[in-house]
């Protein structure tokens, strides 16, 4: 259980991080993420409130960061944020934004990644992976290990172990599919898939015709399965050097994200949500997952509604997280292991 019981689905961001004030103040935080009417913009703000030594935006559209800061700012004057342009579809991108890291800061207490799309058709990235899973995992992943060493910086040189924390947004929907290792690109029907690599049985039709084989909905799924996988393999990798990762499960809220898809998908989210949050409920569980003291000894895991929560198997497996450590690599070119550096 996190340090609050009586936070749930209705607790906002605002009160997260009014309560947990004194672990955001002189921390160095990179959201990524960040644009006005976003996820972002409410976790941005309900930081910017509590004295962060430094506030990182990063999103692909410098106007729209510049217009998020503007509205830090009016709010709280002398927060100190800064800017990061980067375009999570180009490993190359990517790459020029992590040296662009070093002109900013040489630590990071906290990430947050928040960014993710949802495209109705089928898309790749500009190294020819399939763009949901290329974007949400494979980008978060190589940007989070080139920016390692800015984080275990920050351990290093925190008194308290565990307060130093990756955390990556996911959905429910990582529940559609495990990852396909033999077909990310989703070139196979389903039937042609290995047992343990399909999609759950009794998906709707509008979710996985079996005669087509690119479902958007599953593809963000698999790539959603990514974003819990890493967060496994983060901590097991991480927490003996006073690093925790966790992933969080905002809930349904009305952002672009689900504005992307066409009319057929959008009258298909709008069925998929018990409860709609505000942006500001949706950003509370990212804020506990960020700040929570109670959580320094934890082992990782998911969250949604402010609370831990269990997640599918497929995407809490070791194993199965190893083997998508190893495909990562494989396809960002690049091997990173910390341990015992």
């Amino acid at each position: 259980m996190t340090s609050c019981s009586k936070f749930g689905e209705a607790t906002t961001a605002t009160e997260v991080t009014n309560t947990f004030s004194e672990q955001i103040k002189g921390k160095n935080i990179l959201l990524v993420g960040a644009s006005p009417n976003s996820l972002g913009e409410h976790i941005a703000l309900s930081i910017s409130r509590h004295s962060p030594s430094l506030l990182i935006l990063a999103s692909r559209t410098a106007s729209k960061i510049n217009t998020l800061i503007s509205s830090i700012h009016a709010i709280t004057p002398n927060s100190p944020v800064k800017s990061l342009t980067l375009d999570l579809s180009s490993q190359s991108s990517i790459r020029k934004a992590a040296k662009e890291m070093e002109t900013l800061t040489s630590k990071l207490d906290i990430i947050i990644n928040n960014a993710a799309l949802n495209v109705p058709d089928c898309e790749t990235t500009t190294e020819g992976i399939e763009m949901h899973f290329g974007t949400n995992h494979i980008g978060m992943f190589l940007l989070t290990n080139l920016l390692l060493p800015n984080v275990l910086l920050a351990a290093s040189q925190s008194a308290i172990p565990g307060s130093t924390r990756i955390i990556n947004l996911t959905s429910a929907g990582h529940r559609l599919s495990p990852i396909r290792f033999s077909d990310f690109n989703f070139l196979k029907k389903y039937e042609e898939l290995p047992e343990e690599e399909k999609p759950p049985t009794g998906l709707p039709k509008a979710l996985m015709d079996p005669e087509v084989t690119y479902s958007p909905f599953v593809a963000y799924g698999q790539s959603k399965t990514g974003n819990i996988l890493f967060s496994v393999s983060l901590t097991e990798r991480l927490k003996d050097r006073g690093v925790l990762s966790f992933s969080v499960h905002p809930g349904s809220i009305w952002t672009g994200l689900a504005r992307n898809l066409d009319a057929q998908g959008q009258a298909l989210i709008k069925t998929t949500g018990k409860v709609w949050k505000s942006g500001d409920q949706g950003a509370a569980t990212a804020m506990v997952a960020a700040f929570d003291p109670k959580m320094n000894d934890m082992p990782g895991g998911y969250l949604a509604d402010c609370q831990f929560a269990p997640a599918a198997e497929h995407a809490t497996d070791p194993k199965i997280a190893e083997r998508l450590w190893s495909l990562s690599e494989e396809l960002v070119g690049e091997k990173f292991d910390m341990r015992g550096k």
